[in-house]
């Protein structure tokens, strides 16, 4: 590195908490913006094949398991994350099949597991849940977890893990080839129609088990439908061509990405303030492992951005001086 390349390191370093390439990336060109986002995303999605890797293994490398462990891991907020992949391993995707023809034989399962029941004042419909649950416990050797290791402080009623749960009944009883549906979902709309599931009739009137809310559908919105798009349909894409030698599905991925609409989260809304707005998931994704990766680390010496300032100022610099 010579010494103008450094001093501009030094000086994007300083800035990094701000996004101060902010700038540069606004001012490129789309092709050339289209290679580093390609060069960041290739980086992302290989991060999070290592996740896909862990729980294929942990899977016994059955695909329909590692979907559907992946999918509880993507369902929650961040701080229920681990929560939900425990209630998966508790209540595993083979029992969900034997019991998919009973819907209700699934809720009843996957809240009953949550230990989530036991917080709520029970009424009609949550008491058949747990009766329910006492039996299929009893069947399959379910352990149901302590509801006190869920964060439900801060929460959004739309996402709370009890009817997320509901939500993922409802999903998962709908249909046996889930996975094969998700490999096939190529736009947005293929992505809303799969995930956006509406839970059980008595959700209606209902946040949390026996307290009755204003009537309205409790279905999976758009924009949540997009994040599991995002972080489960897209990577799975991609980790499951790269495991079968098929570039056509890996290709799907990245085309996935592009059709997808760019997330709205503190991140993008800070490349925004720094003169960045993504046009679509590909990317944010990008964007978001630039900030997560880099920025955040500032490592800006390695960033393919960085990098990229660095050079082409000191090749200004070099040009002015031989003049």
């Amino acid at each position: 590195m010579t010494e103008a390349e450094a001093r501009t390191i030094e000086r994007l370093r300083a800035g990094a908490g701000t996004y101060a390439c902010g700038g540069y990336l606004a001012a490129l060109d789309g092709l050339q913006r289209t290679e580093i986002c390609t060069a960041l995303i290739f980086d992302r999605l290989q991060r999070k094949m290592r996740t896909v890797e862990t729980l294929h293994g942990e899977a016994d490398g059955n695909w329909n398991q590692t979907f559907y462990l992946l999918y509880f891991r993507t369902l929650g907020d961040r701080q229920n994350q681990e929560a939900f992949l425990r209630l998966a391993r508790k209540v595993p995707y083979k029992i969900v099949l034997r019991e998919r023809l009973a819907p209700h034989a699934v809720e009843a399962m996957l809240l009953g597991a949550s230990g989530l029941l036991e917080l709520y004042r029970g009424d009609a419909y949550t008491l058949d849940l747990r009766c329910s649950f006492e039996y299929l416990a009893a069947k399959y050797g379910i352990e149901a977890t302590d509801a006190s290791e869920w964060a439900l402080t801060e929460i959004r009623p739309a996402n709370h893990p009890v009817l997320r749960l509901a939500q993922a009944a409802e999903f998962f009883a709908q249909d046996e080839f889930i996975m094969e549906r998700a490999m096939a979902c190529r736009t947005e709309e293929d992505v809303r129609r799969l995930f956006c599931i509406e839970a059980p009739s008595y959700w209606r009137t209902h946040h949390v088990p026996g307290a009755e809310s204003d009537e309205s559908p409790k279905r999976i919105g758009a924009f949540k439908a997009n994040i599991i798009g995002i972080n489960l349909v897209a990577v799975l894409q991609f980790a499951y061509g790269s495991y079968t030698g098929s570039e056509r599905l890996r290709d799907s991925a990245l085309t996935l990405l592009e059709r997808l609409p760019a997330e709205d989260n503190r991140y993008m809304r800070a490349w925004q303030a720094a003169g960045v707005r993504p046009r679509n998931a590909f990317e944010s994704q990008a964007l978001l492992q630039l900030a997560t990766e880099y920025c955040a680390a500032r490592r800006c010496a390695e960033c393919p951005v960085g990098r990229r300032i660095a050079k082409s100022l000191a090749e200004a610099g070099e040009e002015r001086t031989n003049r």
